[in-house]
């Protein structure tokens, strides 16, 4: 049993290494701020995750099994939470997202397209 749990955990404790890798590709390979904020928020959340049930497996039911369980909640409300803040804070610094292929009128700025039209129409 203790061989079956020990090969269980370092599956997810590769695995969570794997997508923590990934993401940091994701970073390094993504176009722009974004991007590369959806690329960090979801892999490092799954890659922490998966990192966390297998170091929880290691440690069977214990006081360290709590510990990370509370590191694991923490994890999990902080990550999205900070993400979204500096995706307001790219916004309100007016960062553009660079996008494949520009869906905007040509010529036209967003705020020139909608001046003469009311807020309904």
């Amino acid at each position: 049993m203790d061989v079956i749990i020990d090969a269980l955990s370092w599956v997810f404790i590769l695995l969570g290494s794997f997508f923590l890798v990934v993401g940091a590709l994701g970073l390094i390979r993504m176009p722009d701020v974004y991007t590369r904020m959806h690329a960090a928020s979801i892999i490092d959340t799954t890659g922490a995750g998966f990192l966390i049930l297998g170091l929880i497996l290691q440690a069977g039911f214990t006081l360290v099994t709590v510990k990370l369980l509370f590191i694991l909640l923490i994890f999990f409300f902080t990550s999205p939470v900070v993400t979204h803040a500096l995706a307001q804070a790219a916004l309100a610094a007016d960062v553009e997202p660079q996008l494949a292929d520009d869906r905007r009128a040509r010529g036209v700025k967003t705020s020139e397209k909608h001046a003469g039209k009311p807020e309904n129409a």
